[in-house]
Parts: C-alpha cells; structure tokens; sequence
C-alpha cells in the first residue's frame, strides 16, 4: 500500500523490451535509502518489485497485464517518472490509501492556468467514471488528488505550486496520458450491492 505523496522523481536509465515484458532500470535518490530486495516500490503509481538494486538505481520486471493498463508502456529513456516507497504502520498517512493497481490510463484534455494553481481535466475509459465523485480522491500517475469536478467523460484535478515542483504532471502537456487509479472502496461497495442483488433475486424465486 502506498499514500500517493510523491518522495521523489527518478528517471529511467534502461529499458529491455520483449514479449514477455519489460525490464526496466531507474535512477533515484531518497527511496534507495534502506533498501531491499523484494521492496515495492510505485512508478508513475504502479506497484513494481525491486528485483537489483545498486547504490542509486534499482531494477524491476514489468509484467504485460501492467503495461496495458499503464502509461509504462510510453516511458522512453531519460523520463522522469514519480517514486514512492511503500507504507509502513508508522508512516504518515497524508494522501489516501493507494493499492498501486492502475485501472487504466487517462488522456488530458485541457490545461488552464488557475491564479497560482494549475488545473488539469483528464478524459478516460467511462467505466471508470462512476469511480469517482466531487472533492474525492484520485490516483494519476501516483499522485493523490483531490476531484474538483467530474462530468460524464473526464474529471479535473488542480495542482499547487509545491505539488507543481514535486510530481511529474506539470511536465505533461495536452495529449500525454496519465496512470488512474480510482478508489478502492468504492469499487469493493459496488461489488457487494451485486453480489446482494443476485442473492435477493435468488430468493424471490423461490417463492
């Protein structure tokens, strides 16, 4: 599990294609600290296993699954991409709880400049949509954002100036897609009406 507070931005040294996946190699600083093997870590907010690591740069396997539903897919050598280690019982909890399980990528769409802060409406899969709600939380590229608005085909984020420094969507530009990751919860609710639904028509056919 991870917060979605960005610790850093790292940047990609290698990346191994095949048909099985890639193998990929990122340069980083602060999250090499204590590290091991075996430690998750989240790249642009998927969750990835530290597979090496040497004193300033880590690899790990992406599977294919994890490259269809990501923007992992797009990285070229020398993208910086956002790092966070993942939580600990002690750890301060100041975004939401992210799985680092990316549902799907999402494409912005527009970019508008807001007094000092910028916002970014971001379209995606509509089956995603109804994921998310006004003033809830969202997941893009493993950041935690709060929802300002959302309509039928897309939502808004809007970032600070601190944020703007610290995570790698004020890089992106009209047309770069984005890592979603929508809430969990919400998802597990959903889930549990369906499963009810189907046991209370079940009964009714008893009768």
């Amino acid at each position: 599990m991870f917060t979605g507070l960005i610790e850093e931005k790292g940047k990609v040294i290698t990346l191994t294609k095949s048909i099985n996946g890639y193998k990929i190699k990122i340069r980083a600083k602060k999250i090499m600290e204590n590290i091991k093997k075996g430690d998750s870590i989240a790249v642009n907010g998927v969750c990835l296993t530290v597979k090496k690591f040497s004193l300033n740069e880590f690899e790990a396997d992406v599977m294919n699954e994890t490259l269809k539903r990501s923007n992992l897919k797009r990285l070229k050598i020398n993208d910086e991409i956002n790092l966070e280690k993942s939580l600990t019982l002690n750890s301060y909890l100041g975004g939401h709880l992210v799985t680092g399980d990316v549902d799907c990528e999402g494409k912005i769409i527009k970019i508008i400049k807001d007094g000092f802060a910028i916002k970014y409406e971001i379209e995606l899969e509509k089956r995603y949509l109804k994921y998310i709600v006004e003033k809830g939380r969202i997941t893009v590229d493993g950041a935690s954002l709060t929802v300002i608005d959302n309509t039928n085909r897309s939502f808004t984020v809007s970032i600070i100036p601190h944020t703007q420094d610290n995570i790698i969507l004020s890089n992106k530009k009209i047309g770069d897609y984005v890592n979603i990751e929508t809430d969990l919860i919400a998802k597990h609710i959903e889930n549990l009406i369906k499963n009810e639904e189907k046991s209370i028509e079940k009964l009714l056919k008893k009768f």
